[in-house]
Order: structure tokens, then C-alpha cells, then sequence
């Protein structure tokens, strides 16, 4: 049975204009921190400190997707090099090199935000300096598609294209996803698939879109914490994600 996909008044939008305001101020500084010699422990103090600050609930932080795995940890996902996503932050220190990805949400008002972005610490190649800029242009590209009337298939489209193109491979287990009173709602958000399919686009539906794009293969492996994903061949990759809103005439990045 599929579940219903939630559409947000303009109100609620609103809402989620300010949670994804505060989101992208919290990540703005912790990018700003990343370079080498910076414990993964020393950015969970800071977001922790933001989320006090402001008076939000991290989403991420005891979150559960079945009960054989531990609760989400950490209320910043700290993923680094060949780990894609899900990695925690604990005893991690950034050398250089690193390419550095930070996933975050929060909960303002009743309403979640969910952003990430992936940063080079201090000196880094030319080819993982290609993939930032690829997997976050990407990112765009799908957004340029969110309009009424457009459909899911043709943000798929648009990522997938811009990353081959540019000779990097495109995640497949691993998918954007609704957002609002809950951190992941209908509907799915691929970052494949072909033009003018899926779900029809109309106004008030908020989603994430997060492209991953590795440097290698698109297989992925799960570490035996439960969440920690990584590419299977080792090989470098990115992560760029915006929570956004589908409006009457177009789209608004919720979490710019």
C-alpha cells in the first residue's frame, strides 16, 4: 500500500522556510571548520552547541530504520572519503586531503529540514576536486526540474546525465525522499531514471534530492555498525543534498 504524500499550505512551507534556514546556518559553519587536524568529536560539539542555540531537535540523532541496528548516534552524519553516507563522527580526525561529507537535519516547529554538502580539507586532488564540483552541479540539475507539472523521473534524469557525462557513477540503493513533519515521507526521489516518468509534480510537495556520485563503481557496502555505507572498490565519493518546495511557479531551495 502506497502511503500518501503530504502537500504543505503555505504556511507550512513558511515553516519550513525557517527550519531550513537555521540548517543551512548550522552546515555554513561546520564547513567552515573543516580542515586538517579537526576531530570528527569537536564537529558533534559544535552542532550540538547550534542546536541548543537554536532550539532545534536534531533529526538524525536516535533515529531508527528497523530493529536489528543500533539508533542513529550522532546528530551530524560525518562521512569521509569512501564512506557515502551514514558514517559517524566519533574518533574520526580529518587529514589532508580528506574529502569530507557533513549530512544534517533538524526539527523547528514541527517541521524537519535535511541539507548535506561534501568539502576537500586542505590540498586535494584535481579528480576529487572535479567530483565536489560535479556532484553539487548535479545537484542543480535536478533542481532545474522541479516545477508543476514535471515529473520525479525528470529530476532522476537530469542528475544522472550531468554525472555520467562527467565520467562519475550515480548511487542506486541510496535515494532522496519526502520531507516534512517526518524526516523521510513519501515520495521517493531517485537520482536515475528517465524522463517523464514517475509521479506527476504539483504544488505544496517538499522533498529532498541528494545526489551521491562516486568515482568508481556505484556499488555500495554497509559497514557492521548498521549504517556506515561505503563504495565496495574504495574509490572516492560525494554527497550534495537540499531540502526544496514544488511552488505555483517553479521551485524554492528550502535549505540555500
Amino acid at each position: 500500500m502506497k502511503r500518501k504524500i503530504n502537500l504543505k499550505s503555505k504556511s507550512e512551507i513558511k515553516t519550513m522556510r525557517e527550519s531550513g534556514k537555521i540548517l543551512a546556518g548550522i552546515l555554513e559553519l561546520l564547513s567552515s571548520k573543516i580542515k586538517p587536524g579537526i576531530s570528527g568529536d569537536e564537529l558533534e560539539k559544535i552542532a550540538e552547541k547550534e542546536v541548543q542555540r537554536y532550539r532545534v531537535i536534531p533529526s538524525f540523532k536516535n533515529y531508527k530504520i528497523c530493529s536489528s541496528i543500533i539508533p542513529f548516534p550522532s546528530i551530524i552524519c560525518l562521512s569521509i572519503n569512501d564512506e557515502i553516507v551514514h558514517g559517524f563522527p566519533f574518533k574520526k580526525i580529518i587529514k589532508e586531503g580528506d574529502l569530507v561529507s557533513i549530512d544534517m537535519g533538524v526539527k523547528y516547529k514541527g517541521f524537519h529540514s535535511d541539507s548535506a554538502v561534501t568539502i576537500g580539507a586542505g590540498k586535494i586532488s584535481e579528480k576529487a576536486q572535479k567530483l565536489i564540483d560535479v556532484t553539487r552541479e548535479s545537484l542543480f540539475k535536478g533542481i532545474e526540474q522541479v516545477k508543476p507539472g514535471n515529473k520525479i523521473g525528470d529530476i532522476g534524469f537530469a542528475v544522472q546525465k550531468y554525472a555520467e557525462e562527467n565520467n562519475f557513477s550515480v548511487v542506486r540503493n541510496l535515494i532522496g525522499h519526502g520531507v516534512g513533519r517526518s524526516i523521510h515521507e513519501p515520495p521517493e526521489v531517485p537520482n536515475f531514471g528517465k524522463k517523464r516518468t514517475g509521479l506527476k509534480l504539483c504544488p505544496g510537495m517538499t522533498f529532498a534530492i541528494e545526489p551521491m556520485l562516486n568515482e568508481g563503481s556505484y556499488d555500495i557496502k554497509c559497514d557492521q555498525d548498521g549504517w556506515t555505507i561505503r563504495t565496495t572498490d574504495g574509490k572516492l565519493s560525494a554527497h550534495f543534498e537540499h531540502t526544496v518546495a514544488v511552488m505555483e511557479d517553479g521551485c524554492e531551495i528550502l535549505t540555500r
